[in-house]
């Protein structure tokens, strides 16, 4: 899967031993640009870290992310964990601007030419109703 994202803020890095040796970890808060935004804390590792330094807020990345759930004492918990950054520019949007005309809902096309408006004749004085009909 992948998002795409305005970067809110970097959260803080958290540092671990487990069996496997040491590891970091660090979440990076995005905003998607939908008619309705949502924020998402993207969950990042190790080798992820010290790439999502580099990003500004407010810069547009698109992640590739995989997200997955457990469950511990009853409860679910659920990561989004990146696998793969690239800052979204100039030079990638001239690549995707050609899939983009087949890929619009239908609710996007311009609809088709309306009806003419019926004229509705205005009260009398005499009529006690509010209502046109």
């Amino acid at each position: 899967m992948e998002i795409i994202g305005k970067v809110v803020r970097l959260g803080n890095l958290t540092e671990g031993t487990s069996a496997r040796g040491p590891w970091r970890k660090q979440d990076l808060i995005i905003e998607t640009e939908e008619q309705y935004p949502r924020t998402v804390c993207l969950t990042c590792w190790t080798n992820q870290i010290d790439e999502i330094q580099k990003f500004a807020p407010g810069q547009t990345i698109k992640a590739q992310i995989e997200i997955s759930s457990r469950e511990f004492n009853g409860k679910w918990y659920t990561d989004v964990r990146v696998w793969r950054f690239e800052p979204v520019g100039a030079t990638a949007a001239p690549a995707a601007a050609p899939a983009q005309p087949a890929q619009q809902p239908m609710m996007h096309q311009t609809p088709p030419a309306a009806a003419p408006a019926q004229d509705f004749y205005p009260p009398t004085e005499d009529s006690t109703d509010d209502l046109p009909f």
